[in-house]
């Protein structure tokens, strides 16, 4: 009995496949388990590999060879068109990983949309299960073949028009002129691309999702806003009155756009005269999406700043803080800081005058000499050290406190003051301080003693950042093990 199933050939089959399916199966299992943990995408057809081919492949080798079943019987026929139908799947998921799972950035292998490479898939698994019926069943594909290509044509001519948007949505989607979060401006659109499907992009406008109809976007001319990469320029026009003088205007938008945080790195803004008091600025920003929130911003500090220089911003040179009255009102409310008497107020009254700072405007910049001294009104100022190209926060002034007490004693400034809030201040000349300072020696004492205490906020705020590098770069040198 047994050399008559070495002789017919299948006792060997299935020695084989009693010993070398499950040695496959356990090396299979252990690659797959490396390459899933390096990430790697050929785990995927290794695994249908392992649990779909292998055992139905065996499977039909036992039944066509083993136990050497007709070819024509149902259950062979059955097991060989499931195996056949695995293989296919495997093939088309070998192929996908070999071209598109590690393709390069911008080569057109990671261009092409996935739903191009679902709809080849499924046309050749089509194809296939076509072929393996004819070859497996002997059936007559060919009137079938027929038929699908009879029915493409009716259905695409009775769905040309949405049909044509599809396509025209596939083709965009290959080109990929745009891709989520560039900034468009096409068809009277302006925004930013939240999603990009076969029929319509939709842009986030600001005031709402304006839906672009694909056919539109590729039968028209638009604007990609985010390229090239590299700075947007924010664009903005302004007005002064003719009497303001050119260069120092041009002066002053410079250095308010130098001064937003929006600007783009290793950028400077540039503003240019076209004459009749009128001016254009160009602000660089990372991208579209500063530009709005740079504009807003660089527009209110203008105003602030141009009634700080008596400039007229649209024609109005007006103040509303220029009054007499305020001034009086503000030298009255901070009277208690200089140690002022009554007598005092008429001195005080010359040379000094009222200013205000919007928001995140730099009031005192570090590493200057003041030559005047600011008492706050109103609002509050933040103290902050520039460090690594950002500012640390480490103390703050409000009414009643003064800014620029370095002038007194001829030092630069360590540290950076700006307008946490709407901001108002007394500007004292240096002049006036000196002369009050000389017959009060109380206000040199308290000033001494708020120069010191900001001095020490400022060593110890250094003193933890510095700890702060050090703790990071020790953990950047232990290395796990």
């Amino acid at each position: 009995m047994i050399e008559d199933a070495f002789r017919d050939g299948w006792g060997w089959w299935v020695i084989a496949l009693a010993v070398g399916v499950p040695v496959l199966l356990v090396v299979l299992t252990e690659l797959i388990n490396g390459l899933r943990r390096r990430n790697n995408p050929l785990a995927g057809p290794l695994r249908l590999l392992r649990n779909g081919v292998i055992p139905i492949g065996a499977l039909f080798a036992l039944l066509a060879f083993a136990i050497q079943s007709p070819a024509d019987q149902v259950w062979t026929r059955i097991v060989a068109t499931i195996f056949g139908f695995l293989v296919i799947l495997l093939l088309l998921s070998s192929f996908n990983v070999a071209l598109f799972a590690n393709a390069a950035e911008g080569s057109w292998r990671k261009r092409i949309p996935t739903i191009f490479v679902e709809i080849a898939r499924l046309v050749l698994v089509a194809l296939g299960l076509a072929l393996l019926f004819s070859w497996v069943w002997d059936a007559d594909v060919g009137g079938l073949f027929t038929a699908l290509g009879v029915g493409s044509i009716v259905i695409g001519l009775a769905l040309q028009n949405a049909v044509g948007g599809v396509i025209s949505g596939l083709l965009l989607l290959f080109e990929q002129p745009f891709k989520i979060g560039d900034f468009l401006d096409a068809a009277g659109v302006r925004g930013r691309v939240v999603e990009v499907n076969w029929r319509a992009v939709h842009i986030d406008t600001g005031s709402g999702i304006q839906i672009v109809p694909n056919s539109s976007l590729s039968g028209a001319s638009f604007t990609n806003l985010s390229e090239p990469e590299g700075p947007y320029s924010a664009e903005a026009s302004v007005k002064f009155a003719t009497d303001d003088p050119p260069h120092e205007v041009i002066a002053l938008l410079v250095q308010i756009g130098d001064g937003l945080p929006m600007l783009a790195s290793g950028e400077r803004t540039s503003a240019s005269y076209s004459g009749a008091g009128a001016y254009g600025v160009s602000i660089p920003v990372s991208g579209p999406a500063d530009a709005g929130r740079a504009l807003s911003m660089y527009l209110s500090w203008l105003w602030y700043a141009a009634r700080r220089r008596g400039f007229a911003l649209d024609g109005d040179d007006s103040d509303p803080i220029a009054e007499p009255a305020r001034l009086v009102e503000a030298l009255t409310a901070i009277s208690g800081t200089l140690h002022l008497h009554d007598d005092d107020l008429e001195a005080m009254l010359q040379g000094s005058h009222l200013e205000r700072y919007g928001v995140g405007e730099v009031v005192l910049a570090s590493g200057v000499v003041p030559d005047e001294v600011r008492v706050v009104v109103s609002g509050r100022a933040v103290l902050a050290l520039e460090v690594d190209g950002g500012r640390v926060e480490f103390a703050a002034a409000e009414k009643g406190d003064i800014i620029g007490q370095t002038a007194l004693t001829r030092e630069r400034t360590q540290a950076v003051t700006v307008a946490g809030e709407i901001l108002t201040v007394v500007v004292l000349p240096l002049a006036t301080v000196d002369e009050l300072i000389r017959t009060r020696p109380r206000l040199a004492t308290e000033i001494g003693e708020s120069l010191e205490l900001k001095r020490k906020l400022a060593g110890e705020m250094l003193q933890s950042v510095e700890a702060q590098r050090g703790a990071l770069r020790q953990r950047g040198s232990i290395s796990p093990r």
